[in-house]
């Protein structure tokens, strides 16, 4: 890659992101002495991102297709503004390797990993594949598309049910369906083919053996330009609603004091990263059963939502790393014994969605206020008059809670969730309110099937307490009066 600048010299880097992502990313561009150059849309005039930017840019219009997905305007942006890098946070481009691609020929720095790594793992039978011939478990089924209905069944019968059709290009739980028995295959082939289309745009299917009361375990990596890749341990973020993560962990309490275990899950993973000669930061995920068998599921080639958990129990700072490594600049990191992990920390998603539905519920911020206990990272983009559009993801935020152990985590975890105040716009705060006091969630044990199995939006109070909410408007009131 011809990159313009000598690594001693500061950088401009565009932010293709919104919300608490691009305030991270500009945190961490500044830290470092670079510029930080962010995008407003037109329905995002006082965007909280801005704050933290060095240079600001107004991108038209208000969809995804118009601004953040607008390669071409983007290309006009960072040839006009002389951009050095691009951090594009996680969704949106990020793992768009024909983006990363064009960047690379126009000598500007993708914060990310090259192109070829995140066409190689974005595709889930090439993944499975690298990972099959790199020694790594896979689960038991297709490493191709199966092309009709006869060949699936055929396929299922050998594994053995239950069984899982799977898009090839899927992600965030779409383009999935759980098969129990024959029928059900031929039931739900043609219609798992045509949402996959729907959303992907590739019908193509995997048949995939269906893992009982599974966890989902995740390796975060880090990898430089020449050759040197470390893990900063695992995540888990089985606590999840249609497929997405709402709550995730580091450590993972399953794994627990098993170091043997953890140390065999993240070697995988740098296995994986070293075979794809993989170059920043990025998440091997695997799926974990009862038996603490481990496969791979597939790799996410950018930083994850959930990071900063593991940043609070390694130190590390992700994001900065990324940028170090784009620029090919030293990580800093001696060895893998270098990193240690101490105590153990929690993440709530805080969402602008109906916390007994789980759907999105756009809406208007009137007032925010927190009071939080020591120990809890807060990473946001609220503000009072933050309209929260149907045009981009529900979450608003990531309450982050460090304990020296679990329980401590926890506690400090429900404090915060206390002491977090959003009027005026729905949210999930309640929901993780019930989860963090409930007991499977406590002692740890909980799977993927926890929302479906425990159903705590069923416990949620609908019953406004008056008495709280009247104590933090006066505590609200007193700090704007200097009291």
């Amino acid at each position: 890659m011809n990159i313009r600048l000598r690594e001693s010299e500061p950088k401009r880097i565009l932010i293709v992101n919104r919300g608490e992502i691009a305030s991270r990313v500009a945190k961490a561009c500044r830290e470092l002495g670079h510029t930080a150059v962010g995008i407003f849309t037109d329905n995002e005039m006082n965007a909280a991102h801005l704050e933290f930017c060095d240079e600001w840019i107004h991108m038209k219009g208000s969809t995804n297709a118009e601004t953040y997905l607008n390669v071409e305007g983007l290309l006009k942006i960072i040839k006009d503004n002389n951009i050095d890098g691009v951090h594009p946070g996680y969704g949106f481009l990020s793992e768009n390797g024909a983006f990363a691609k064009t960047l690379e020929k126009e000598g500007v720095a993708f914060i990310g990993p090259h192109a070829e790594a995140i066409r190689v793992m974005g595709d889930k039978a090439t993944s499975k594949a690298l990972a099959r011939d790199a020694g790594v478990p896979v689960v038991p089924g297709t490493a191709e598309a199966v092309p009709t209905v006869e060949k699936a069944l055929e396929v299922a019968q050998e594994i053995g049910y239950p069984v899982l059709l799977k898009a090839v290009a899927g992600g965030g739980g779409r383009g999935m369906r759980a098969c129990l028995n024959d029928e059900e295959v031929k039931a739900q082939f043609e219609a798992v083919g045509r949402e996959a289309v729907s959303a992907f745009g590739n019908g193509d299917l995997l048949v995939e053996k269906l893992i009982v009361n599974p966890h989902h375990i995740e390796v975060q990596i880090m990898a430089d330009k020449n050759g040197n890749v470390f893990h900063f341990y695992e995540r888990e973020c089985s606590i999840q609603r249609r497929h997405q993560k709402i709550v995730e962990e580091a450590p993972s309490p399953f794994i627990g004091e098993d170091e043997e275990l953890r140390k065999r899950i993240c070697d995988t993973a740098v296995k994986l990263a070293k075979a794809v000669n993989y170059d920043s930061a990025g998440t091997v995920e695997f799926i974990m059963g009862e038996d603490k068998n481990f496969y791979f599921l597939e790799m996410n080639t950018r930083i994850q939502v959930e990071h900063p958990i593991t940043e609070e129990i390694t130190g590390a700072d992700l994001i900065i790393c990324m940028i170090q490594s784009a620029f090919g600049e030293d990580l800093q990191i001696p060895s893998q014994e270098w990193i240690k992990k101490t105590g153990h920390a929690i993440e709530c998603r805080i969402c602008a969605e109906d916390p007994i539905t789980m759907l999105p519920a756009p809406g208007k911020v009137t007032g925010f206020e927190t009071n939080f206990p020591q120990g809890v990272r807060f990473d946001h983009c609220l503000y009072r008059g933050l309209d929260v559009t149907p045009d981009f993801d529900p979450m608003v935020g990531k309450l982050v809670a460090k304990g020296l152990v679990r329980d401590v985590a926890i506690r400090k975890m429900r404090a915060a969730l206390d002491g977090l105040y959003i009027e005026g716009l729905k949210n999930n705060i309640p929901l993780h309110k019930v989860i963090m006091d409930e007991e499977e969630f406590r002692e740890g044990s909980y799977t993927t099937d926890y929302i479906k199995k425990v159903a705590p939006q069923e416990r949620i109070n609908t019953d406004v307490d008056f008495g709280s909410v009247y104590k933090k408007l006066a505590a609200a009131e007193a700090r704007n009066m200097g009291m």
